[in-house]
């Protein structure tokens, strides 16, 4: 089995929960650099993805769900149910970015 499993549903078909270790979460806070901003603006021009911006979200989300998957694995954990992503601006130009599931153990059904 991998290291840590994760899903958005509740159960992995094959295996049985035998633990719920409860709620973990993994958060990040990024700001946009004054840079960024004048390339993204410079993007929008154009119409269509705004690479910057998406090479940014990318990033938030991966460090968010990574500190996620490690909180799940110092309590114990070998898998994540019910994962889910959320973001909020806490202020102009910066934004939380938070990941979350339940931690479990799971072992072949």
């Amino acid at each position: 089995m991998a290291d840590l499993w994760v899903t958005t549903a509740f159960s992995f078909e094959g295996y049985k929960i035998t633990r719920q270790l409860g709620v973990v979460r993994g958060i990040t806070v990024r700001s946009r650099s004054m840079l960024g901003n004048i390339a993204g603006s410079i993007q929008t021009i154009f119409g269509g993805n705004i690479s910057i911006y998406t090479e940014l979200c990318e990033h938030a989300r991966a460090e968010a769900f990574e500190l996620m998957s490690q909180h799940a694995r110092d309590m114990g954990a070998n898998a994540i149910i019910g994962m889910r992503y959320d973001a909020n601006d806490v202020m102009e130009g910066v934004t939380e970015v938070l990941a979350y599931g339940t931690a479990v153990v799971i072992e072949t059904a």
